[in-house]
């Protein structure tokens, strides 16, 4: 592991601020700071200052130059017992190395296996820097500001169980934490065992098995399927040590469901030897074999899968999850998961663990680590901690140096971030290994908060086994080629001991090799992948005896009065109160319905059943255009943690859940989260807003591999619903387009659905169709902005009541009016009330409009209907608003070939192709929306 250079020392530069706010924290109350920063800052109090005054409280660069003097002074090795000055002076120094022990050990740790670089010096760990010298080493001293030991211990034995607890083979980084409680946590779990985990004989016999069935695995396919992809996990087996002990150590605390999310490198050994996956179901993908109940299918390291463990505190489950070759995508994925699977099961966040495995380059180079480590503390999204477990191989593909793959000075150094504290491990002391991981996982039950396990290893093969990786790092690769293996290194060390014997060494090997043969001799009867991942889904069908499309009349006056009520307490900004107001004519009847109070009433006529509703976004409480306002705030609130009012959750007694959470800014953390959340709890309906249906791009990732892929690829099904809002309202680019194209571009063998409702009811019956209907795969809705409160967007509580979602929105015409339709224009979205709106100051009675609400599944049926009742049709136009290569038409050109007939010709009428999505200046695009919109109608006569 390449280590910088640091000639300062730790008292210095960016830990100045960090000695000043200790200061600052004593001034103001002594007991909020630790012992030991009590102890100097008490016995600065005594020292003379420098100017011959009374000092009184000590400045605070006072403090830090009495640091840097300690730091940098006099190494004239008085003895301890000296003049007070002198005594306080060689104190302040002993309790300083400590302090450089505890916050800048661990970069003098033994943590490469491969030693393959020179040691870089860390002049803060030695006692002389302080100005210690040989003569004090033998001095006892009081060891209460460690947790070493209740005897005296002479400063030789002290600086000795520093560096065995900070500097051997586990390294921890947690003296940036804020909490006190926590740092002092970590003080007294590292101290008192010298990092050092207590392991029986039979204990240490497990580890040797799992490390040889790590080791056994690699070799056999390497032997059996040469040249094959298999991302191997040779050099670092010591991660199934880590799992294994995650999984069975965690059980003992409680923890009965462990959701892991990893890449492509040792995936394959966690599946067989953590998750169970049978080794014979491997063997059969590695021979060709596929599912051939799935669409598509995908590669062999790419899948998930999921099996109960036995433990001795129990029967533990363990999911892998599915991931494409987006490396630390699946991230958000895994915290959605374990949050819905917390919530249905009702265990709380404590019993469910997130577990993600990282790479050493990935970690540190993928911004979606960054958004979903963001997420971990917040309200809507938090898991109660999550182990990340870096996989460090000491180089990303084929980069050498560190520098080049990133600029902090470890690849864990994002963690710290969100205050994680970090324990780096050598890969070649399983035992250290161990050690880490039954401390992260006691840290995590005892304070809710991630940790993070830097396993620091090697990487035997290339990036792919056809790889030549020498031929990038030919002294790593030396290094490597001289190294036995972790198994080998640990079996001896056994051996050494007495704990085991050579032939039990040699029979473990053997026998697992031998399961191995047997897995391959009978490859049948086993559940595939697929199959057995689906199991883990808790089915929660819908509680709803009525027909979904229904929901009677009276009962929805009964939800719009509920949700239209606020507490007396209550004083709500003037213009919520109105937009209430509003709502409570439309419950009357005496106002017709716009989208937020339709919206609120599917929302509202769900829970009511008992079916749970999760939406998120930003700013989704209120509305990116202020049309929900789900959330009320009480204006005279005193508290900022109260004065919430939400009345979707006070419609009936026994209701379903409804959360709404304003999300972090991110849309690709926010979006994968959510579509882990739906594979949890299918039968929820949940909701991603973005702020701006164009902002969706920022989660392409999730949207191209999960979304609209991942049943193709792994039969793994998701109702999420996706709100975008899309229209061109001169708002420049970047506001005015969710890239329909894109969407319809995706669209294949029924995975998704693509809707652009324009009225109340139809985003109604909608959300309930999603929700409660018998196709569950991902709906992308274009919602409107201007029509949230178009005069003409509107509907009636009858049509809620009895209608349901029309696929297209036709005129209602008689056949004598039908007959004098020589042009039908086909729209979708606001521009159907542009061209109406045209059509009224023509008075061209000739001209149809049809509105195509659902884009796909393309309603073909519905629309050749539509084309049938108008029997002197002559022209079809497909009118958009958007750019002639954006919007749909290049998707419904080629269906609507299919439709029209002859003599009718088809024409496209909207602006022409364009680089940008819209025009950045009002005028030009009111310029635009009347040239297509003449072209279309025509001009109004005179």
């Amino acid at each position: 592991m390449m280590i910088e250079n640091r000639n300062s020392s730790f008292l210095f530069g960016g830990n100045a601020p960090y000695v000043e706010e200790q200061y600052e924290a004593y001034l103001a109350d002594r007991s909020r700071v630790s012992d030991e920063w009590r102890g100097y800052f008490d016995a600065l109090q005594t020292l003379p200052a420098t100017d011959g005054s009374d000092h009184g409280d000590v400045a605070h660069s006072r403090v830090v130059s009495r640091f840097v003097e300690l730091a940098k002074g006099s190494h004239s090795g008085e003895p301890l017992a000296q003049t007070r000055p002198g005594f306080v002076r060689k104190q302040l120094a002993v309790q300083a190395l400590i302090l450089a022990y505890r916050m800048v050990g661990t970069r003098h740790a033994n943590l490469d296996p491969l030693r393959w670089m020179e040691p870089v010096p860390v002049p803060d760990l030695i006692p002389s820097y302080y100005g210690l010298s040989q003569s004090d080493m033998k001095t006892k001293l009081d060891p209460s500001d460690t947790n070493f030991s209740d005897d005296d211990m002479t400063l030789e034995a002290m600086v000795e169980a520093l560096a065995e607890t900070y500097c051997g083979t586990l390294g921890a980084e947690f003296m940036y934490l804020t909490d006190p409680a926590q740092r002092n946590w970590w003080q007294m779990r590292l101290e008192s065992t010298r990092s050092k985990a207590r392991l029986t004989a039979r204990e240490k016999r497990h580890v040797l098995e799992k490390l040889t069935a790590a080791e056994g695995l690699e070799k056999y396919l390497h032997a059996r399927y040469v040249g094959q992809k298999r991302f191997s996990l040779e050099g670092g087996e010591s991660l199934i040590v880590l799992l294994d002990e995650l999984v069975a150590y965690g059980a003992t605390q409680g923890i009965r469901h462990s959701i892991l999310g990893m890449a492509h490198r040792g995936r394959l050994n966690v599946l067989v030897n953590i998750a169970g996956k049978p080794a014979a179901a491997l063997f059969d993908e590695f021979d060709g074999k596929t599912a051939h109940d799935l669409i598509a299918g995908d590669v062999k390291y790419h899948k998930g899968f999921t099996g109960e463990i036995a433990t001795e505190a129990g029967s533990a489950e363990v999911t892998v999850a599915f991931n494409p070759s987006h490396l630390e995508i699946v991230n958000p994925v895994v915290q959605g998961m374990a949050r819905a699977r917390a919530e249905a099961l009702g265990l709380g966040s404590a019993a469910v663990l997130p577990i993600e495995i990282h790479g050493d380059a990935s970690v540190s180079g993928q911004g979606i680590v960054m958004e979903t480590m963001n997420l971990s503390n917040t309200r809507g999204y938090g898991t109660g901690g999550t182990i990340h477990i870096v996989v460090n191989n000491q180089v990303g593909f084929t980069t050498s140096r560190p520098q080049d793959a990133r600029s902090s000075f470890y690849c864990t150094d994002i963690a710290k971030m969100i205050e994680a504290p970090v324990l780096h491990v050598n890969g070649d002391d399983p035992e250290a290994v161990v050690a880490a991981t039954r401390m992260a996982i006691d840290f995590r039950a005892t304070f809710n908060r991630s940790v993070v396990i830097e396993l620091v290893c090697f990487r035997r093969h290339g990036h792919q086994e056809q790889d030549t990786p020498s031929i990038t790092q030919p002294l790593m690769y030396r290094s490597i080629a001289g190294h036995p293996g972790v198994r080998s290194l640990y079996a001896s060390r056994l051996l050494d001991e007495q704990v085991v014997t050579a032939e039990a060494v040699d029979q473990l090997v053997a026998a697992y090799r031998d399961q191995l043969d047997a897995a391959q001799q009978a490859k049948a009867g086993y559940e595939t992948d697929e199959a057995r991942h689906g199991r883990w889904f808790p089915q929660e069908p819908p509680t709803l005896s009525a027909p979904y499309r229904t929901v009677p009349a009276a009962k929805l006056k009964d939800l719009a009065q509920r949700i239209t009520q606020v507490p007396d307490t209550y004083s709500l900004h003037p213009l919520v109160d109105k937009v209430i107001g509003a709502r409570r004519e439309m419950a009357a009847g005496t106002r017709a319905l716009d989208w937020g109070m339709a919206e609120h009433l599917a929302y509202a006529s769900l829970v009511a059943d008992g079916v749970n509703v999760r939406l998120s976004g930003q700013d989704s409480e209120r509305g990116t255009f202020s049309h929900r306002h789900a959330v009320l705030h009480d204006q005279k609130r005193t508290s900022r943690d109260q004065g919430f009012y939400t009345p979707l959750e006070n419609v009936a007694d026994g209701q379903g859940t409804f959360a709404i959470a304003n999300s972090t800014l991110s849309e690709a953390g926010v979006l994968g989260f959510e579509y882990g959340y739906t594979l949890a709890r299918p039968a929820s309906l949940v909701l991603w807003e973005a702020q701006f249906g164009d902002f969706a791009n920022g989660a392409q990732v999730v949207i191209d591999n999960f979304l609209s892929a991942g049943e193709a690829k792994w039969g793994q099904r998701s109702g999420i619903t996706l709100l975008l809002p899309h229209g061109q309202e001169g708002q420049g680019p970047e506001h005015a387009s969710a890239r329909l194209e894109r969407y319809l571009q995706l669209c294949a063998q029924g995975n998704m659905r693509v809707v652009q409702p324009t009225t109340p009811a139809q985003i109604f019956h909608l959300l309930r169709e999603q929700a409660l209907g018998p196709d569950h795969v991902p709906l992308i809705v274009m919602t409107p902005k201007s029509l949230l409160r178009h005069p003409e967007a509107v509907s009636s509580l009858d049509e809620l009541a009895n209608g349901a979602f029309e696929p297209v929105l036709a005129e209602a015409r008689t056949q004598a009016d039908a007959s004098r339709i020589d042009t039908l224009i086909l729209s979708s979205g606001k521009v159907y009330f542009e061209l109406l709106a045209r059509r009224r100051k023509t008075g061209k009675d000739n001209i149809a409009l049809l509105r195509v609400e659902q884009l796909y599944p393309f309603p073909d049926l519905e629309i050749a209907n539509e084309l049938a009742r108008y029997p002197n049709l002559k022209q079809v136009i497909w009118c958009q608003e958007e750019s002639k290569n954006q919007g749909a038409w290049t998707f419904v050109m080629e269906r609507m070939l299919d439709i029209v007939k002859a003599p009718g010709m088809l024409r496209y009428v909207g602006p022409e192709a364009a680089a940008s999505t819209a025009p950045g200046y009002a005028a030009m695009h009111t310029a635009r929306v009347e040239s297509f919109l003449r072209a279309a109608i025509g001009v109004a006569q005179d």
